[in-house]
C-alpha cells in the first residue's frame, strides 16, 4: 500500500517528469548524441528518481512506521525500513 497523504498528485507529476526525461535520453541515444551529454541527462534522471524515493521513504516513516510503533509492531516495521533503505542506497 502506498501512503502518500494527499501528495499523490505531486508524486505522479514528478514521476511523469522522470518518464519524459527517460524518453529524452532514449532519443539522444537514437540520435547518436555525445556520450557525455547522455551521461549528464542520466545523472539528472537518477537524481530525480532518488528524490521521489526519498519523499516516499519520509512519508512511510512518518505514517506507516509511526503507526506500527504505536501498535507494538515497531521492530518489524523498523527492520522493513532498514531493508528498503539498504536497497535504496545501493
Amino acid at each position: 500500500m502506498i501512503s502518500v497523504s494527499g501528495d499523490k498528485e505531486s508524486l505522479l507529476r514528478r514521476l511523469r517528469r522522470v518518464e519524459g526525461q527517460i524518453r529524452g535520453v532514449q532519443k539522444m541515444v537514437e540520435e547518436d548524441r555525445y556520450c557525455m551529454d547522455v551521461l549528464v541527462q542520466l545523472a539528472a534522471v537518477k537524481s530525480a528518481a532518488n528524490s521521489i524515493g526519498l519523499a516516499l521513504l519520509e512519508n512511510h516513516a512518518k505514517s506507516c512506521v509511526k503507526e506500527a510503533v504505536e501498535s507494538g509492531r515497531g521492530d518489524e516495521a523498523m527492520q522493513e525500513l532498514a531493508d528498503v533503505l539498504r536497497s535504496f542506497v545501493k
